[in-house]
């Protein structure tokens, strides 16, 4: 069954999402997709319901057929200064204004929207479930940062970013006690147990 295609019709609006919030490691990474109003696709979900073979093909389908799309990142060290609530919102805030298309009014997923940004704006909880524009941004934030990670695991290799994308696997915390931590891990996170002391 699709997803609907929009939340109000004729307006151009911009499903966003976020993903990597909860890692221990790595930028939180967002986009932001303008749909046609009468794009359909079932295989559209929420990321985290697809397989990574059906994340990675609906990718070229999503960019092809959108509007408009977008990636926005917010850094390791903006996590770290900011929090990363702020730097969730501060990496949506980089994928809309990098759309080529001006939206009239912003989907997005959850419960919470603070931005300097003037769109008006619908927070959609568990938005990537329902609407198909805020479930290709799902996919596409979630592509890109899986991807980066596996690239990051290339140059530090004791992590398993490659296969949990940064988050608290055991593999990843084992890691940690091992090998310390890297630039990119989140000192502003509780990277261990508090019963491991990582000596920074």
């Amino acid at each position: 069954m699709a997803l609907l295609p929009f939340l109000e019709v004729n307006r151009i609006e911009a499903g966003c999402d976020e993903v990597g919030r909860g890692c221990l490691a790595g930028p939180v990474v967002a986009a932001a997709v303008i749909l046609p109003s009468n794009y359909r696709n079932p295989w559209i979900n929420d990321s985290k319901q697809l397989e990574k073979k059906q994340r990675e093909d609906l990718v070229e389908e999503i960019q092809q057929h959108a509007l408009a799309w977008a990636i926005g990142e917010a850094s390791v060290e903006e996590i770290d200064k900011i929090n990363i609530l702020k730097a969730s919102f501060l990496a949506m805030e980089r994928a809309i204004n990098a759309l080529s298309l001006t939206p009239e009014h912003l989907l997005i997923d959850g419960n919470a929207w603070k931005s300097k940004l003037q769109y008006p704006f619908t927070c959609v909880v568990k938005g990537d479930s329902l609407l198909a524009s805020i479930a290709s941004a799902s996919i596409l934030a979630k592509v890109h940062r899986d991807h980066m990670m596996e690239e990051l695991a290339k140059q530090h290799p004791h992590y398993g970013w490659e296969t949990n994308a940064g988050y608290a696997t055991k593999i990843h915390r084992d890691g940690i006690v091992r090998h310390g931590i890297t630039p990119w891990h989140r000192k502003s996170f509780q990277l261990l147990p508090s019963q491991l002391s990582l000596g920074i």
